[in-house]
């Protein structure tokens, strides 16, 4: 009697000194030989996060200035894909570049095989309320717990995508849809993760989701990942991160492409994704 394949419950080990080991789950969709950038994008944030709460711990003379630290939240991530990320270890480092008790630019840099592959740039800002005037994010999606699955491994190789739970919120045309994706790894082995780093971890499956043509006759991959949000996503402890992609796919005649999604969490829209295609036939 064959035996099932036992699969990783994460996409990274840490490794110390910022290096991380990444799993089969990072498997890419354009290769097999390389790694899907969508998991990487959760690992910088949420190293960019572990960064600021070790500032904001620090001691007195190296932590914020008197008055103390405000709560912030992250607005905005803009990562440039640089390079491919192949199968071994990487390397994160993250950096300060305008520090600020209510603004602070943070950047974060993915290193693979000695040199950067993938750079993120993140808008943290101090939170207030501001619910009095809180509108116009739109309608929610479905939620998914209903909703029929989607066979994305019909379409796309790699143990990235294999590991997903996805479904159709309405019917799916070239060009356009509106999914659900989940995954019950852990971003890294042993340590919680928030939300948001969760979340983000899953935004560039926005790409493979609504294709306009196959991609086994048109390469269309990504160069960059751009989110920008208007409230942290909300999940509950323990609970697996369901994110909602309402997505619009464009080609345009010259080689560009944009895919373009609203994103949701189980209570409705959170901000939106953008990421530029450089299109070419396989």
């Amino acid at each position: 009697m064959s035996r099932a394949v036992e699969r990783p419950e994460r996409f990274f080990d840490r490794l110390g000194g910022g290096r991380f080991l990444p799993t089969d789950l990072t498997g890419g969709a354009w290769s097999t030989a390389e790694q899907h950038i969508s998991p990487f994008v959760g690992l910088l944030v949420h190293e960019v996060e572990r960064d600021a709460a070790a500032r904001a711990t620090a001691p007195a003379d190296t932590a914020a200035p008197a008055g103390g630290a405000r709560a912030m939240t992250v607005s905005r991530v803009s990562v440039d894909i640089l390079g491919v990320i192949g199968p071994e270890e990487v390397q994160v480092d993250v950096e300060v570049l305008r520090p600020g008790r209510t603004i602070e630019l943070v950047e974060a840099t993915l290193r693979s095989a000695g040199r950067a592959a993938a750079r993120a740039r993140v808008w943290r800002l101090a939170t207030g309320d501001t619910s009095v005037v809180a509108g116009g994010a739109g309608e929610p999606l479905p939620p998914p717990h209903d909703l029929p699955t989607r066979a994305m491994t019909d379409v796309w190789p790699g143990g990235y995508i294999a590991g997903l739970d996805v479904r159709a919120a309405g019917e799916v045309e070239p060009g356009r849809g509106r999914s659900w994706i989940s995954t019950t790894a852990a971003l890294v082995a042993g340590e919680p993760a928030s939300a948001l780093a969760r979340l983000l971890g899953l935004v560039d499956t926005a790409n493979g989701l609504a294709v306009r043509t196959s991609p086994q006759e048109w390469a269309f991959p990504n160069l960059d990942l751009t989110v920008h949000l208007v409230r942290e996503p909300q999940v509950a402890d323990g609970d697996p991160v369901w994110l909602g992609l309402d997505t619009t796919v464009v080609f345009g005649p010259d080689g560009v492409g944009l895919t373009s999604s609203v994103l949701h969490d189980l209570h409705g829209p959170v901000g939106r994704a953008a990421q530029v295609l450089t299109l070419r036939p396989r």
